[in-house]
């Protein structure tokens, strides 16, 4: 088993779990990805979803399986496969509805950053090294995922990681906006984080993020719907508990 979701009580994990290749990505790695996706986001009982390689202090990903990528690539029929199915990985975890943690202990390079800035946040261990590098084969990135680097880190380091391949260390990829925390141990950290946002409002995490998205695809001031978003929030579950819970002085049970 290649990758695998694990789930305990709100946390559900997505483990890559292919550690003596690295865990390098084929592309029946890519094509189930979004199917454990799908099954954390759809469980109402997660909360949030951790993505992890599955031992510690083992690469999180070095990216696409170049054996297996080298032989493909020769097969248009296999280069348009793959490429349409590392997008909806992409493009899927961009935008689950649900907070995603990406934890990188070690390497997180090409496809496997790929993944890692499709994640809301992400936090690395001090031994973390951070590189996109179709540079050093003569590809190039796709726009949505060059975009998804651009808003984390702007455009003159993006095009910095872009134009040389170089790998970045963690306290170089936190400076620049690439590692949201920086941790001695990211997975006790990652935890604790996930278990705090799992304390709150889902219904408002799920708004909050879904504006974020509007935002950074381009919206720049409130439509019809994002205006009943706010005004239908004072008449939900989550506001009447939150109001409760802060009346009668207890944590509120979400």
């Amino acid at each position: 088993m290649t990758l695998r979701l694990e789930k305990e009580g709100r946390i559900a994990r997505l483990l890559i779990d292919r550690p003596d290749k690295r865990n390098a990505f084929t592309q029946d790695m890519w094509e189930l990805f979004p199917n454990l996706l799908a099954d954390a986001m759809d469980d109402e009982a997660i909360r949030v979803m951790i993505v992890s390689a599955s031992e510690r202090e083992s690469a999180f990903s070095a990216g696409a399986d170049i054996a297996e990528f080298a032989a493909g690539a020769k097969d248009a029929d296999w280069r348009a496969k793959n490429q349409a199915a590392i997008r909806k990985v992409q493009h899927d975890l961009a935008r689950a509805p649900k907070p995603t943690v990406a934890v990188i202990d070690q390497d997180c390079i090409g496809g496997g950053c790929g993944i890692a800035i499709a994640c809301d946040m992400r936090v690395a261990g001090p031994n973390a090294r951070f590189g996109i590098t179709p540079a050093k084969l003569g590809l190039v990135y796709s726009l949505h995922d060059t975009k998804l680097l651009v808003d984390l880190v702007g455009p003159a380091q993006a095009k910095r990681i872009l134009f040389t391949g170089q790998l970045l260390s963690a306290e170089e990829a936190q400076r620049i906006g690439l590692v949201t925390i920086l941790a001695d141990d990211p997975h006790a950290e990652a935890t604790a984080l996930a278990e705090t946002m799992a304390s709150v409002s889902p219904h408002s995490q799920r708004t909050s993020k879904a504006i974020v998205r509007r935002i950074l695809d381009g919206q720049a001031d409130d439509d019809a719907e994002t205006a009943a978003q706010f005004d239908a929030a004072f008449e939900g579950t989550d506001f009447k508990e939150g109001v409760s819970a802060f009346l009668e002085k207890r944590k509120a049970q979400f």
